[in-house]
Parts: structure tokens; C-alpha cells; sequence
């Protein structure tokens, strides 16, 4: 009797069904049966007993033929349990019934119109926004027109006045040879008046004509000496007192020929309640470029009056033609002598006071020795300190740091507030 071939191993053998040639005489091991689960168990019903050793269990096929479904182990009865069971015929699929038809989709209700929005109210025109993009700074405070009385001179100028209460001081602006009082208000850009950032810090700003300029031009067509200027002035600040709040005083910002008229002003008796002057602009003795009288008084001053144009904003040459006015004869008639007024009247000036030259300054000498000289002919001046201002010319408060200059001309304000309160009182 030819003994069986060996059960098939899943995955060894050759398309087929026959064994690969080097694995033909190898005794393979009988793999064991796995146990069914007691839910098959239950499904199909107890195991036929295994046929004695040696003997031919029945129904095996001829060698070769592997039975459907016949597997290692027990699973070969599975499968013949699986092969045994009918399988039903599946019943007739029922035809899909007609889909009805949709119905009509109703229109949308209509959306009602939005209400109407009232239109917004009027906002005031916000305060000035500074070109490098910071927050915008508070509304200006109001510039209005004044007139005062000069003993018997009108007076004009331009008044700005804090919001809500009575001034700290009163900051007296004077203007240079041949300008007004608008020189002090910004001439290109609001940020750089100085009118309304005095305002804005509690004080009182006037800006005035000096006579022969403004109102008064008219009036006194040839205009007033240097000195009968500062007497037209300090009358006109007394009179503006009587109606005024001043709080703790008057003090002088001047530029140029205005910062003579503030010296003047302070040699005065009616000047030594001056709480200071900051002058700007102003020597003692002429650079030798600026010797050449008249003609640097006229129209070839252009160089000494301003400086290098890289100083000056945009369009400032254009807007100072607002500016500019005619220069009175007995004024003028004035400049040459100066360095001699000066040397008279320094000695009699007994408040502190502050000179600030442009870093492009050409009208005066600004050697070290000049600017000691001048500093110690303020011999009755309690403080004195003289500063010079980089990227600047000649007129500072139209030019490019016109906003660094009135900065510090109110910060030397804060000095001299603070050194009047320290002060002991006199008997």
C-alpha cells in the first residue's frame, strides 16, 4: 500500500497543487488542531472521533486533490458544515417605486429694510497729527487777535490763553527786524507755535507787534528807537494786567532785534519784575560779514537772515512773505550802534536770562571770547547761560527746531518759576 502523500501546507506549494521538489521527502509536522469556540461549538454540533492509527479515514481523495474548503486541523469540517448548508436563493429585488416630484418651494418671505442709521454729529476737527505717525495731539487751543494800549500806541498781537483756569505766567513773544507776531504761531506747521503749546501747558502766550509793526504802523510810520519801543511795551503789558490774569508774571521770549528790545525793556525799572528773558538770535558784537551797513540791511541779507535753506520745512519761503514787513526808518537807523546800547544797559539788567544761538548763526561773533565777553557784561543778572542749537539758522521758530527751542525757552521758564519761589521775599 503506497503510504499517503503528506498534507498540503498552505504557501508551499507550486502551482498546481504538487510539492516543491527539495521539500518533497521532508517529514512535515502535523499542525495542531485549534479548539473551537464554544459559540461553534453550539453551531455545529459535536466533532466526529479521529480514525485509529494507520487506518484510512474515509472519503480521502486520490494524492494530489485537495477537497474545497479542506484545511489543517478541523477547519476541513468546517468547511464541509458550510458546503453541506443550502444556500437560498435570493428573492426578487422590488422595483423602485416612482420618486414623487417636489414641490413647489415657496418664495422667501421678503427681508424688511434696514432702519435708517442716523447721520453721525459733527465732531470737532481733531488737534494736530505730527508726521511720524504718533498720537494725535489734543485740540489747539484758540489764537484770537488783541490790541493793548501803549501809552497812547496801539498795540497789537496775537493772544492764546489756557482752558480752564487762571494762567501759571505770561510769555511775552517779540519778534525780529522787519517780522510780526504771526512769526511765533507755526508759519508752516501747527505743531511748531508757540502760542498754543504754552497754552496747552497752562500758560498765557502773547505775541506782540512792536511799535511801527501792526496796528501801530500807521500810526507811527517811521516807527520807535530801540529803547522808546521797550517803553511802549512795558506800558502795554501794565496794561493788559488790569485785565488779565498773569499769575506769577511776565516773561520775555525775543528773537533777534526783538531780543534788544528785551534787553531794553529789562534795564527799565517797570522790567525788573521780568520773571526772565530767552533771546535768541542775538549778539553783542557784528560777524565781519555783517558789517556792511545798509547793504546787509536789505535785500543781500538774504544769507545772514537765514542760514542753510536744508533748516527750514518745506513751502517756508513762500509762507514767510506773510510775514515780512517793512522796516521803519528810525529802527533801522539803530543797528549799526548796538555794540555800544549793549555795553549801556547790560549792567542795569537784574533777571536771568538765557541767549541760544543757531548752530548756523552768521550775524554775530560766537567765538568762546566773544560769547564770555557778552555773558559777563550781565554783571546784575542773577543766571545767565548761553546755548547753542544744532541744525538751526538764523530764524529759529520757522525753521526745523523751532519746536526744540520753545521747548527749552519753556523749560528755562520752569527754572525761573522755581528760583522765584526759593527766593526769600523782600522787605
Amino acid at each position: 500500500m503506497t503510504a499517503p502523500a503528506p498534507a498540503a501546507v498552505p504557501g508551499d506549494a507550486e502551482p498546481g497543487g504538487t510539492a516543491p521538489a527539495d521539500t518533497a521527502a521532508a517529514a512535515v509536522p502535523a499542525l495542531p488542531a485549534p479548539v473551537p469556540a464554544a459559540a461553534d461549538v453550539a453551531v455545529l454540533g459535536a466533532l466526529p472521533a479521529a480514525p485509529p492509527a494507520g487506518a484510512e479515514p474515509a472519503g480521502v481523495p486520490p494524492a494530489g486533490v485537495v477537497p474545497v474548503g479542506a484545511l489543517p486541523g478541523d477547519d476541513a469540517t468546517f468547511g464541509a458544515v458550510l458546503a453541506a448548508a443550502p444556500v437560498p436563493a435570493p428573492g426578487p429585488v422590488p422595483a423602485p417605486g416612482p420618486v414623487p416630484a417636489p414641490g413647489p418651494v415657496p418664495a422667501p418671505a421678503p427681508v424688511p429694510a434696514p432702519a435708517p442709521v442716523p447721520a453721525p454729529a459733527l465732531v470737532p476737527a481733531p488737534g494736530h497729527v505730527p508726521p511720524d505717525g504718533t498720537a494725535p495731539l489734543p485740540a489747539e487751543p484758540a489764537v484770537r487777535p488783541v490790541t493793548l494800549d501803549g501809552g497812547g500806541v496801539q498795540v497789537s498781537g496775537l493772544l492764546a490763553e489756557p482752558e480752564g483756569g487762571d494762567p501759571r505766567a505770561v510769555i511775552v513773544a517779540v519778534h525780529g527786524r522787519g517780522m510780526c507776531a504771526d512769526y511765533f504761531h507755526g508759519l508752516t506747521d501747527p505743531v511748531n507755535s508757540l502760542l498754543t503749546l504754552g497754552a496747552r501747558l497752562g500758560l498765557t502766550v502773547l505775541a506782540l507787534d512792536r511799535p511801527g509793526y501792526g496796528a501801530s504802523a500807521s500810526q507811527l510810520p517811521e516807527g520807535q528807537p530801540l529803547g522808546e519801543q521797550a517803553t511802549t511795551l512795558n506800558t502795554a503789558l501794565a496794561d493788559f494786567a488790569r485785565t488779565h490774569p498773569t499769575g506769577a508774571g511776565f516773561f520775555v521770549v525775543a528773537h533777534s532785534d526783538g531780543g534788544k528790545v528785551a534787553l531794553h525793556m529789562a534795564a527799565e525799572d517797570a522790567g525788573r519784575a521780568l520773571l526772565g528773558l530767552d533771546i535768541n538770535g542775538c549778539g553783542w558784537q557784528y560777524a565781519p560779514g555783517a558789517r556792511h551797513f545798509p547793504d546787509t540791511l536789505g535785500g543781500g541779507a538774504s544769507k545772514l537772515n537765514w542760514g542753510p535753506l536744508r533748516h527750514y520745512p518745506p513751502g517756508t519761503f513762500q509762507a514767510s512773505r506773510s510775514l515780512l514787513k517793512p522796516v521803519p526808518s528810525r529802527e533801522a537807523a539803530q543797528t549799526a550802534f548796538w555794540p555800544a546800547q549793549y555795553q549801556r544797559l547790560a549792567g542795569r539788567v537784574t533777571n536771568p536770562v538765557r541767549l541760544t544761538f543757531a548752530e548756523d548763526e552768521l550775524w554775530w561773533e560766537l567765538d568762546d571770547d566773544a560769547l564770555a565777553a557778552m555773558r559777563d557784561r550781565l554783571t546784575a543778572a542773577p543766571l545767565v547761560t548761553v546755548e547753542r542749537l544744532p541744525s538751526a539758522g538764523h530764524n529759529i521758530s520757522i525753521g526745523r527746531t523751532a519746536r526744540v527751542y520753545h521747548l527749552r525757552a519753556l523749560a528755562f521758564l520752569e527754572e525761573c518759576l522755581a528760583r522765584r519761589r526759593d527766593t526769600p521775599a523782600r522787605s
